[in-house]
């Protein structure tokens, strides 16, 4: 039977956790402290359910318990290791993985099995999460750790009900029997729990007693929550359209020529009255050139070969690998020219929507390829207005540790503003598109003249 698994709350889109400037605005931390079967979990989920906001995670300290060796893993089986004391965690991966998450980083947290008294080979991953609530009975132990927390919380409940409570849990849940329950207890738990975590409630900002009974404090604690997270909201999408940028292009901006091709092409996608099939066949021409140019960006090391002719050739040959992460849903327009130039290229996608109510870009879905970091990848979206879903994909990127300089962001049309807040924010992404146009409407901060919504027009989505 594994451990407490980790819970996640993102029934909307996860909103922007940087500034205009690509930087990391925090995630929020919440540590839960407390003995063991105190109620830590079930707070913890109840302030997970009323906090009514997306993407909030639960992480239990039960994740992080050391890789036992044989030995250890025989006496754990007799009830004679000690997993109440604090050299049974291992705090140097809790402390790198709630780091990770506070700057908004993807992480893969170990799964901890209590039957077989080691981690099992799959993890679970967590990105994103606007809130982080860590529960433990060791939550507040390390200095480090504590520090990391904006809130820390400590369920003091009474050591009779603890006692019943972790009775029923380890029976039931992870096949154990009365008398090594009781055994684990008067050895480990309760010495423990003297020793080690009822110190730690001077760490505490808030005590409840009696746990999940105590209501009043945890809607209290919800409200404070919800206060603190109201005022650190941000409004990326406007804020980016009134940055000033100069007259010349960044130097990380590559524009196709402005042949008479190029001008045709446009001419034809820019027009209202294009048929689809015509928008859709002139849209994957553009994007090949596109592509071209973007690809042409990439490193190479040189090469020697051997032609038909028995003579040598001296050539180049791609340093990476290369994958495709398109923004849907427009980005999704330009995967079959990226396809055209690359054969068998793997595509990601991330899912980013414009909240109805605000108009600011929220995170829905994200699907990357394996060692994503390894590769070199063509980020694709249609268009740059204001650069915020730009910046959103981009930093995804980056929290899943592909270097910035792997990046090659391209696009059939962008605006200066768009071009200036991404190559400000990250001046190492490579950035290609076939036009730029003067501005941004006031109003509505489309791209004018613009092309249009081009995933509507490309899919044969538009509305009547």
């Amino acid at each position: 039977m594994s451990n407490k698994k980790i819970h996640h709350l993102g029934a909307e889109g996860r909103g922007p956790w940087y500034n205009a400037d690509g930087l990391i605005t925090e995630s929020y931390i919440i540590g839960v402290g407390g003995g063991s079967a105190s109620g830590k979990t079930s707070v913890s989920d109840r302030i997970l359910k009323s906090l009514n906001v997306p993407w909030v995670v639960i992480l239990s300290m039960d994740s992080f318990y050391r890789v036992l060796e044989p030995e250890q893993i025989a006496q754990a089986h007799l009830n004679n290791f000690d997993y109440d004391h604090p050299s049974a965690f291992d705090f140097e991966a809790l402390y790198d993985c709630i780091s990770k998450l506070k700057a908004g980083k993807s992480v893969n947290v170990p799964v901890y099995n209590f039957s077989k008294h080691a981690r099992e080979k799959h993890t679970t991953t967590i990105y994103g999460a606007n809130v982080v609530i860590f529960e433990g009975i060791f939550a507040f132990h390390d200095k480090r750790i504590r520090d990391l927390m904006d809130l820390k919380i400590f369920v003091d409940t009474d050591a009779d009900i603890r006692l019943a409570r972790r009775l029923k849990r380890d029976i039931t849940e992870r096949g154990r029997d009365v008398q090594g329950v009781i055994d684990q207890y008067t050895r480990f738990v309760k010495p423990s729990y003297d020793d080690h975590i009822r110190p730690t409630v001077k760490y505490a900002d808030v005590i409840i007693p009696r746990g999940l009974e105590n209501t009043v404090a945890i809607d209290l604690l919800v409200k404070h929550v919800q206060l603190q997270l109201q005022e650190s909201k941000l409004d990326l999408r406007w804020s980016l359209s009134n940055i000033q940028v100069g007259k010349n292009l960044p130097v990380n901006v590559h524009v196709l020529p402005v042949t008479n091709q190029i001008k045709g092409i446009h001419t034809i996608l820019r027009d209202r009255t294009t048929p689809r099939d015509e928008f859709v066949f002139y849209a994957e021409r553009l994007t090949t050139l596109i592509m071209e140019t973007g690809l042409g960006l990439i490193p190479f090391d040189p090469i020697q070969i051997k032609t038909p002719t028995g003579a040598v050739y001296k050539g180049l040959k791609v340093k990476d690998k290369i994958c495709g992460v398109s923004i849907l849903r427009a980005g999704g327009t330009m995967e079959a020219g990226l396809r055209r130039v690359c054969s068998d290229v793997l595509i990601g996608k991330i899912l980013i929507q414009a909240d109805p109510a605000t108009g600011e870009p929220q995170l829905h879905y994200m699907k990357l390829p394996s060692n994503v970091k390894d590769y070199q990848v063509v980020l694709m979206d249609a268009t740059i207005g204001t650069g915020a879903a730009g910046l959103m994909a981009v930093r995804v990127l980056l929290d899943h540790d592909v270097p910035e300089e792997n990046i090659i962001f391209v696009s059939f049309l962008a605006a200066p503003v768009g071009l200036g807040v991404i190559s400000n924010a990250f001046p190492r992404v490579k950035i290609v598109t076939s036009m730029v146009d003067p501005g941004l409407s006031k109003d509505t901060l489309f791209i004018e003249p613009g092309i249009g919504n081009f995933g509507d027009r490309y899919f044969g989505t538009e509305d009547d």
